[in-house]
């Protein structure tokens, strides 16, 4: 399986939290439908089929690869 590059998965982690803060103090249809798009790319990315699984994975895989910067995304 391939695997998404931490950097990646820290982003989407990230941006997934705040999204769903952010829909329980408003709940707003756009903030979830931006949520449900982090959550199917966590998901493809982590090889669940969950959103509580694909974060769980996520969060799993981050602490041990020791990603301090995104270089490799930058361009």
């Amino acid at each position: 399986m391939l695997m998404a590059h931490p950097a990646v998965l820290l982003e989407l982690v990230k941006e997934y939290e705040v999204l769903e803060l952010l829909h329980a103090r408003q709940g707003r249809d756009e903030v979830r439908r931006r949520m449900d798009d982090v959550a199917y790319t966590l998901c493809v990315s982590t090889g669940t089929r969950d959103v509580d699984a694909a974060l769980t994975a996520a969060r799993h895989q981050l602490p041990r690869t020791g990603v301090k910067h995104d270089s490799l995304l930058a361009g």
